[in-house]
C-alpha cells in the first residue's frame, strides 16, 4: 500500500500557510536550501505537516497548530536567510496566505 502524500492533520481548527511562487531560471543552491528548510520546519513547535507541488507555479501548504507557531517559524533565523535568498536569487514573485482551517474531510 502506498503511503499518503497528504499531511495528516488533527481535528480543526488549525492553520495553513499557503506559499505560492514562481521561480526564475537561477537554481544555484535552491534544492539544497529547500531540503534544509524541509528538515528544519519539521522540528518546529506547532508544525503539523506539509504538502507541496511545483509546475509553472509552486504551491506549498504547511499546517500549524497556532498563529504563534507560524510567527515563530517566519522569524527563525535560518528561515529568514532562505526568505532573503528567495527574494534576491530564486523567485520572480511569491505570495503567502494564512488561513484558519474550520473544517476538513477526506477520502
Amino acid at each position: 500500500m502506498q503511503q499518503s502524500l497528504l499531511a495528516h492533520t488533527p481535528e480543526p481548527p488549525y492553520y495553513a500557510v499557503i506559499f505560492s511562487s514562481v521561480k526564475n531560471h537561477v537554481a544555484d543552491g535552491y534544492d539544497e536550501m529547500a531540503a534544509e528548510m524541509d528538515k528544519l520546519v519539521r522540528q518546529q513547535d506547532g508544525f503539523l505537516g506539509v504538502e507541496s507541488a511545483r509546475n509553472d507555479v509552486g504551491i506549498t501548504v504547511s499546517y500549524w497548530s497556532s498563529l504563534d507557531a507560524i510567527r515563530n517559524w517566519k522569524a527563525n533565523t535560518q528561515h529568514l536567510l532562505a526568505q532573503k535568498l528567495g527574494r534576491e536569487e530564486w523567485y520572480i514573485n511569491y505570495k503567502v496566505r494564512i488561513c484558519r482551517i474550520e473544517r476538513d474531510y477526506e477520502f
